[in-house]
Parts: structure tokens; C-alpha cells; sequence
């Protein structure tokens, strides 16, 4: 870790010395920053964490099995030093530089470790992840067991297969939801299932149904409101509804997850899950598209963050612009709309 904070700090210095021969002064203060960060974390790891003068034996035994504090301060390391990289990358792309070796291989180290050291809010889900404490719960373990059940389930073609994959990753690849968002709301359902679990003992059929009732309490009456018809259709074969109830409920979350300011006006997001929500019935059923012929998809494609550019980002310019009109809420309310109008169109 020593080797890594030195061979972070050339890197700033570099990217520093580079930044005033071009007289870029926003990076120069930017450079400035992580110079003082890698110097301020070299003190901190001598001092309190006192990697300067432990043995290497030890390093090793620690590198292996880091207490919960050290993880956390090593895993906040890792991730910044991986971004003061990506900032020297940056200037390497723009500029004619030659970048140290000791620095290169740092970098390898830094990529290698954050594949180990991935930050998390609650429930670790890393390599390591099987020998903390919290994930030995066994309602923790039902619900991620839940979770990672993806039989039969259509993956798009050229997925390649990663271990330990469950069925938000699957949405993540048919939907185009963002990988942090998906990671997110991975912990809230886990979380959210294992509560369940505590109070009925057990993750059954009726722990779910308890589960997904709270959880589309208001879509279910916006589909009343509307007179429209649910689309949370389950099958027909039993082995199959706790897979479907599943995939509706992270469905949700991770819609929710990237809805920004539409979260106030919860009738678009209804709108949105129910038109959603019919698409994944479609895709899991096999059903074609009648204006196509082909296989039902998304509408708005599955391209890497395709929900957050496609669907919200439109929705919210719109609300931004009538924010405009209201300077401030001094234009009249004839003039522009706002939330609860929004809601009652929805």
C-alpha cells in the first residue's frame, strides 16, 4: 500500500508539473488536491495504520484478512487512487507524456485490489464477501439464494457469464439501468426480503406476496384509477412465481432508483413501471412484437444506461423548462405546470 500511495503521489506530480507547462488552471488546482490527498494518506497510513514499519509477513496476513475498519480504509484508498489514475490517463491522452513504470505497475496493483475492495453501503458483495459476519445470516443467505436463481431466463446474445449473477443483473443487461443503481438497489431488496423473512420465519410464497403488496400499494391503485389492468401477471407454473414476483419487485426499485425528480410525480413513475413491467412479461413469455415479428425488447433499447438517457432524461428536461417558466414561482400558475399537475396527467 506504500509502494501504491508513493507511485500515486508521482502521479500527481507529474500530472501537476504537465498541467502548469500547459497552463490549464482547473486541473492545476485538481492536481493540487490529490497531491495533498496522496500526501495526507502516506502520513495517515505511516501513523495510524503503520504500514511503513510492519513486516512484510504481516502485510501479507493482512492483505488477506483486513478487520472491518482497515477494509474500509483500504477499499476508500483503492477507489481514490484508481480515480487520480484515471485523471493522469486523462492528460496522457492530450499530451506527449511518458508515464514512470513504477507508476504503470501501481496502477495494475490499484485495478487488481478494487476487483477485492468494492465499496458498499451494508452487504458486501466482493470475492471476500462469503467470510464477512452480516452475510451469514441465513435470512441474508435465503434472499441473495433467492436472487441468484436465473433459470430459464432468456439472456440477451453475446452475455457473457459472470459468476455469482442473479436476476438484477439480468435487467440490468434487457433495460439498460446504470451498474451503481443496480448495486444499489440489490442491497435494498436483500435487505427488504431478509426483514420480511425475519418476521414469517421463512422466505415462502406468502412472506413475497406480504412484501410485493406493500411495495405496489399506489401502483396498484393508480391501475384502479385508470380502470386499467395490472401487469403484474404471474405463471402459471408454481416453481416459476417467486422467480416472477422477484424480477417485478427489483423491476421497481431499480426504476425507482434512477427516477430523480419524477419520484415527485409518482403517477409518471406508475405509468412507467406498468408499460415496463409489460415488456418483461413479454420477453420472459417469448411473445413477438406484432410491428416487428421479432421478440419483444425494451422500447427503449438495453444499451449500457439506455433507461437514464432514453426515459428519465427526457421526462425531466420537460419539468425542468416548466421550472423555468415560474421564475422562481413568481409567474402565474396559468402559465406553467408544475408536480401535481404533472401527476394528474400522468
Amino acid at each position: 500500500m506504500k509502494h501504491i500511495l508513493i507511485s500515486t503521489g508521482k502521479a500527481c506530480l507529474q500530472t501537476n508539473r504537465i498541467d502548469m507547462d500547459g497552463g490549464n488552471n482547473e486541473f492545476d488546482l485538481l492536481s493540487c488536491r490529490c497531491l495533498r490527498w496522496c500526501l495526507n494518506g502516506a502520513v495517515a497510513c505511516g501513523e495510524s495504520l503503520s504500514f511503513v514499519h510492519c513486516p512484510r509477513s504481516f502485510f501479507r496476513n493482512f492483505s488477506r484478512t483486513p478487520s472491518p475498519f482497515i477494509r474500509a480504509q483500504l477499499t476508500k484508498a483503492y477507489q481514490t487512487a484508481n480515480v487520480l489514475f484515471e485523471a493522469l490517463k486523462a492528460v496522457d491522452m492530450t499530451q506527449s507524456i511518458e508515464v514512470d513504470r513504477e507508476i504503470q505497475e501501481a496502477q495494475n496493483k490499484v485495478a487488481e485490489e478494487m476487483q477485492i475492495y468494492v465499496p458498499y453501503n451494508i452487504l458486501p458483495f466482493d470475492p471476500d464477501s462469503a467470510n464477512q459476519a452480516i452475510m451469514k445470516y441465513p435470512e441474508i443467505q435465503a434472499a441473495v439464494f433467492a436472487l441468484r436463481n436465473t433459470r430459464g431466463i432468456p439472456w440477451p446474445k453475446g452475455h457473457k457469464n459472470k459468476k455469482d449473477e442473479d436476476i438484477l443483473d439480468w435487467l440490468q443487461a434487457m433495460f439498460g439501468f446504470q451498474k451503481d443503481n443496480v448495486a444499489n438497489q440489490r442491497e435494498h431488496l436483500i435487505l427488504l426480503l431478509a426483514n420480511v423473512h425475519i418476521s414469517q420465519l421463512q422466505l415462502d410464497e406468502r412472506a413475497l406476496t406480504e412484501a410485493m403488496e406493500k411495495l405496489f400499494e399506489n401502483y396498484k391503485k393508480w391501475c384502479k384509477f385508470l380502470d386499467r389492468k395490472s401487469s403484474l401477471w404471474l405463471p402459471t407454473i408454481q416453481q416459476e412465481v417467486q422467480q416472477r414476483k422477484l424480477l417485478y419487485m427489483a423491476l421497481y426499485l431499480l426504476i425507482w432508483g434512477e427516477a430523480a425528480n419524477l419520484r415527485f410525480v409518482p403517477g409518471c413513475l406508475c405509468y412507467i413501471y406498468h408499460h415496463m413491467a409489460f415488456e418483461l412479461y413479454g420477453m420472459l413469455a417469448g411473445n413477438v412484437s406484432p410491428m416487428t415479428g421479432e421478440n419483444i425488447k425494451p422500447a427503449h433499447g438495453s444499451e449500457e444506461e439506455a433507461f437514464s438517457r432514453k426515459v428519465v432524461t427526457p421526462i425531466y428536461e420537460v419539468i425542468a423548462k416548466e421550472a423555468e417558466k415560474s421564475k422562481r414561482g413568481k409567474s402565474k400558475h396559468s402559465q406553467w405546470r408544475n408536480y401535481g399537475q404533472f401527476t394528474a396527467s400522468a
